[in-house]
């Protein structure tokens, strides 16, 4: 009921799982049609094959079975999640997570630096401007090349080791079955995730700009000493709430621990950042 690929009705659990995580109801003549779609238009897997796999699902929990009308329970629409974050990586924890880290240490070095430096309204925009764009289009690409590089690596990983559970299958027929539905789910998936990463790439850049920009036209647009004060704040609400937050929820750590972590990260990072540039 969890992670095996074993058989023939594994995968096409998986395909079932993938297409009504969302919670909707479908048919099972249209669930056929889009196991046909992933073998592009080889008919390998016959109705029986999916007949049995949907009687093993609702048997397991997994769905609500009956006239041909197929519908995930909160079990099924559980594992399915799993599923997605497992095969499409279509949970944009460490984009999110590295936007706002980078976006708040890089308006704090630059509120820092304008203040101690006492440039002028104009410098700083132009100086924090600059430096958040470069360090946005920074993380979109690194994201988005490092992201494909990793995520091909893990589906060739993830591919083989399901080949490899597949091929012992005693029966030639369904072995060949099994093994081209593998072969072109993959494909297909290759294809979702290129778009995923790109979304991925896209997040972090976006949260990158935006969690810098607005301390540092805070610090900018306010009179003194409301800029610097106002500024500073903003920063340690984007850290101390969104931030810590976001990761405790994702990670289940306790939030206490992700506060002590995430702090003493920023804390690191700009004295680092501000030594450096006064070199």
């Amino acid at each position: 009921m969890g992670f095996e690929i074993q058989e023939l009705p594994d995968i096409i659990r998986v395909i079932v799982l993938l297409n009504l995580t969302k919670g909707e109801t479908s048919d099972k003549s249209v669930l056929k049609n889009q196991i046909d779609k992933v073998c592009t238009g080889y008919a390998c897997v016959e109705m029986s094959d999916l007949d049995k796999t949907l009687d093993g699902m609702a048997s397991d929990g997994l769905i609500h079975y009956d006239n041909g009308s197929v519908r995930l329970t909160e079990q099924g629409i559980k594992l399915g999640k799993e599923w997605q974050s497992l095969l499409l990586k279509n949970e944009p924890i460490l984009e999110t997570v590295a936007g706002l880290v980078d976006g708040s240490i890089t308006s704090l070095v630059v509120i820092i630096s304008a203040f101690v430096a006492k440039l002028s309204i104009n410098a700083a925009a132009f100086a924090g401007f600059l430096t958040l764009v470069a360090v946005a289009i920074t993380n979109f690409s690194s994201f988005l090349l490092g992201g494909i590089t990793e995520d091909l690596a893990d589906m060739l990983t993830l591919q083989t080791l399901m080949n490899y559970s597949l091929s012992s299958i005693a029966d030639g027929k369904e072995r060949d079955k099994s093994l081209m539905l593998v072969k072109h789910l993959f494909t297909v998936l290759h294809k979702e995730i290129s778009r995923s990463n790109i979304t991925a790439a896209m997040i972090c850049g976006s949260t990158t700009f935006v969690a810098g920009i607005i301390p540092t036209l805070t610090y900018l647009l306010l009179p003194k000493p409301f800029d610097i004060a106002l500024s500073l704040a903003i920063i340690a609400t984007i850290v101390g709430v969104f931030l810590v937050r976001y990761r405790s929820r994702r990670t289940k750590v306790h939030w206490k621990v992700t506060l002590f972590e995430t702090v003493a990260i920023v804390i690191i990072a700009t004295a680092a950042s501000l030594v450096i540039g006064s070199i």
